[in-house]
């Protein structure tokens, strides 16, 4: 039977390779549209498309990169690489798309240019509205789920989650559809007035909503790479967990650390009892590593430092605060 790591990773999987296959066929459907109907609006969602599909290729990549087991050279696995691949899908979005999308509005209001006939970029937003509505629903359908395991609001989750992958699915198409909206009101309005600058307020509308998309996005996969601790409630459950065994006075220090979707990493400085012995404090080491894993599966690795508290310290004339 598969873990919950592996049934995650694989869904995660399946949700970007969804998204990857329906923008890769609408992208080339809205560029063949776009230059059909002289339309910029259209062709910045070409790139939006085209920029989505190389977006997804990279979290493919990082899917498939950070499950490799950890090694000799890589104790610690390669769950952080997920981030940075991440981070350059962040980046695509914004070089591919947002600058391409603002130019091309820019262009268009500047310029001008000369509408041609629209039937066949709105039957193309029509398909694309469907395909992005699919794969939208795969992504939310999947975010859901995890929310629901973990009890936790659903907005919460998708703000906070270390799973990226699905996270960039689920922004990156809604604001395909927001921007297929846009487009076609671009279209429509430069199809009633005769002008061009509606096209290309659309474009510029496109281009400053995939700014913010790829803003968001960059923003949360750097927070990971820095470092980003495990939720606070969760920190003081692990906290309590810990006190809960017989040999253990205080928790000196805790340390967390989310190094993906479903693997975290628990350092702490305990104080345990001058009376516990070696033996004692090995098993009592054993049994809240168990205990932890059992409470919280997305803890992988736990690191107890036996660490003399600080009134022994002031009994051995030691700083208690060094």
């Amino acid at each position: 039977m598969a873990t919950a790591e592996e049934q995650g990773g694989g869904e995660s999987t399946f949700t970007v390779i969804v998204a990857a296959v329906a923008n890769l066929g609408i992208a080339l459907a809205k560029a063949v549209a776009g230059v059909i109907s002289g339309s910029s609006a259209m062709l910045s969602e070409a790139a939006h498309s085209v920029a989505d599909t190389v977006t997804e290729i990279m979290l493919l990549t990082a899917l498939r990169r950070s499950g490799k087991p950890a090694d000799e050279d890589h104790p610690l696995g390669h769950g952080p690489e997920r981030y940075i691949w991440a981070l350059l899908a962040a980046v695509a979005t914004f070089v591919g798309g947002a600058v391409f999308s603002l130019y091309d509005g820019v262009h268009t209001l500047v310029e001008g240019e000369d509408l041609g006939d629209p039937l066949v970029s709105y039957i193309v937003l029509g398909v694309a509205f469907l395909l992005e509505g699919y794969s939208l629903r795969t992504g939310l359908r999947q975010a859901r789920g995890e929310a629901a395991r973990l009890r936790a609001p659903f907005r919460l989750y998708l703000r906070h989650t270390p799973d990226t992958a699905v996270k960039a699915v689920v922004l990156e198409d809604s604001a395909a559809l927001a921007g297929l909206v846009l487009a076609a009101g671009g279209l429509l309005g430069g199809q009633l007035t005769g002008s061009g600058a509606w096209d290309g307020a659309a474009s510029l509308c496109i281009g400053v909503l995939l700014l913010y998309v790829a803003w968001v996005l960059g923003r949360s996969n750097a927070e990971l790479l820095i470092g980003r601790p495990l939720p606070k409630p969760m920190r003081e459950r692990i906290r309590a967990e810990l006190l809960e065994s017989a040999h253990i006075e205080a928790v000196l220090e805790l340390t967390t650390l989310v190094q993906g979707p479903r693997e975290a990493l628990v350092a702490a400085k305990v104080d345990f009892r001058d009376v516990s012995t070696a033996a004692q404090i090995e098993w009592a080491c054993e049994q809240a590593e168990a205990r932890l894993r059992e409470v919280f599966p997305a803890v992988t690795r736990v690191y107890l430092d036996p660490t003399p508290g600080y009134a022994q310290r002031r009994r051995e004339g030691l700083n208690p605060w060094s």
